[in-house]
């Protein structure tokens, strides 16, 4: 068993700190100042994220905004698009399950690495 104190943990913005990564999943804290934004993005994964203090805006791609405060719990399904801004300093714990998601480059052999840097390479040609 581990076990991390959320609430407790040195005040890292910018600096994402992965608390665990398996093949079930990747739990990551990440810190954001008031007023900033991770703006609209996907991943490849299940996406959970949970409030452990402060307060964000939540919005998803079907334009859904809720106003997360600590014990809030949001689920994304893998390549749904979300964007999470920061109403005050806040941690928030996300956990990517399965890690990595299918597509995810993490996911791909150096084979499949190779053959996605020559098409977009001939796509810049």
């Amino acid at each position: 068993m581990d076990d991390w104190d959320l609430k407790h943990l040195a005040w890292t913005p910018h600096h994402p700190q992965i608390l665990s990564s398996t093949e079930e999943g990747r739990a990551i804290v990440l810190d954001l100042p008031a007023g900033e934004t991770l703006q609209d993005h996907q991943v490849h994964e299940a996406a959970w994220i949970t409030v452990t203090y402060g307060e964000l805006r939540i919005t998803s791609h079907a334009g859904r905004t809720i106003d997360a405060q600590p014990g809030t719990l949001v689920q994304f399904a893998p390549q749904e698009r979300h964007e999470v801004k920061a109403l005050a300093n806040s941690r928030l714990l996300l956990l990517l399950t399965p890690w990595p998601g299918p597509g995810h480059p993490g996911a791909m052999t150096i084979e499949d690495k190779a053959a996605v840097r020559d098409r977009a390479a001939a796509r810049a040609n």
